[in-house]
């Protein structure tokens, strides 16, 4: 028997402090990854990257950034006195750490005094899995903070567009470099709908040739994954709407233009969710469908079979009964009493009639359309 393969995403994994704690508390997690932290500072005539190992090369760079602008993007949770430092130098809140560390919060903007809070949502598909991960943005006057859990390359085209100096990466401020970082993440969900898209169109063909309990199985990992990306696709949006409806000092009115697009971008893939949601519908009926017109083919096969026997049935145990056309005791002959049985041919006679009744009965169900002999 084949086994079925357990679903592979989790519709949400919440790490919670202590019952009771004061607010602003965090902890760090025993397998976190060891931080890795890179810098760049840029203005529209210079750009410089900074690989940091020491918190002193970011400080430094920090106060000697004058009309610069700096992006600093952390990954990796396995130090808390390098968040603890960088709360001090960049006076983060205590529950904006809070939140960064648990790492499943719904994408918000929160408004602190000098810098906005930013969550995002990060899915990614890989081989079977939908990772849902978190993104924590801090977006102040000339800087941008961006703090992920996994070592995993999610900006790298940003990244490049910054080194060439390419459009208008260097030219605008720090909230334009906000919004490409969350709208490289809105980006990110289209391949990943794309991948369950194809595994949809698989299903459909499986379904109507051959549908199994593992068919069942994937059904139920797309939906839940569908429910993933709505959960993060909603308040993504709403978060966005927000940025658009607020007067916040660190995304000015020309960055806000950009905003309009990636708004654009969610209402797009809040319809793709809901049109993979009604196809997952509409598979789970083909499945329920397919299995029930499969138990109703064997069942008519069953029924057909039977329906043959029930004559024969009969024939045989008419001739079972134990009669005789003499009387053992006197001799005197009973005519009424089963002729059949002294006949010579008796017996081939019988299995000849069994056969005709077996082949005029297909041929009744034949011509009925109940059985096909061809295809």
């Amino acid at each position: 028997m084949a086994k079925i393969r357990r679903l592979s995403v989790k519709l949400g994994r919440k790490k919670t402090t202590t019952p009771g704690a004061h607010p602003g508390s965090f902890s760090i997690p025993s397998d976190a990854l060891v931080p890795k932290a890179l810098c760049f500072i840029y203005d529209n005539d210079s750009f410089q990257e900074i690989d940091v190992t020491q918190f002193d090369q970011l400080k430094n760079a920090y106060q000697e950034l004058g009309e610069k602008t700096l992006w600093l993007h952390v990954s990796g949770f396995g130090d808390k006195s390098f968040y603890e430092d960088l709360a001090s130098l960049f006076q983060l809140h205590r529950l904006e750490l809070e939140d960064v560390f648990n790492v499943y919060q719904r994408p918000k903007v929160d408004e602190y005094e000098g810098h906005l809070f930013f969550v995002s949502r990060l899915l990614s598909m890989t081989d079977e899995t939908l990772n849902n991960d978190q993104l924590s943005l801090i977006l102040g006057k000339n800087f941008v903070i961006s703090i992920q859990e996994k070592h995993q390359d999610f900006f790298d085209p940003i990244r490049q567009r910054l080194r060439n100096g390419k459009g208008k990466m260097r030219t605008l401020q720090a909230g334009y470099l906000a919004y490409a970082l969350m709208d490289a993440v809105i980006d990110y969900y289209y391949p990943a709908l794309e991948k369950i898209g194809l595994k949809l169109d698989d299903l459909e063909d499986e379904l109507l040739s051959n549908p199994s309990q593992d068919s069942m199985n994937r059904i139920l990992q797309i939906k839940r994954e569908l429910i993933v990306f709505r959960r993060a696709i909603w308040p993504e949006r709403d978060k966005i709407n927000d940025i658009l409806r607020s007067s916040f000092d660190e995304v000015p009115e020309e960055t806000k233009l950009f905003f309009r697009d990636s708004y654009d971008h969610c209402i797009q893939i809040l319809d793709i969710v809901e049109s993979y949601k009604e196809v997952t519908a509409s598979l789970m009926d083909v499945y329920l469908s397919s299995v029930s017109h499969k138990l109703n083919q064997v069942m008519k096969v069953l029924t057909i079979i039977s329906t043959i026997f029930i004559p024969l049935t009969f024939i045989v145990g008419l001739y079972g009964m134990n009669f005789q056309l003499t009387n053992p005791e006197t001799g005197e002959s009973l005519p009424m009493n089963m002729p059949e049985l002294n006949s010579p041919y008796g017996y081939i006679g019988v299995i000849a009639v069994m056969l005709l009744i077996v082949v005029v009965q297909l041929y009744i169900f034949h011509r009925k359309g109940w059985i096909r002999f061809r295809e």
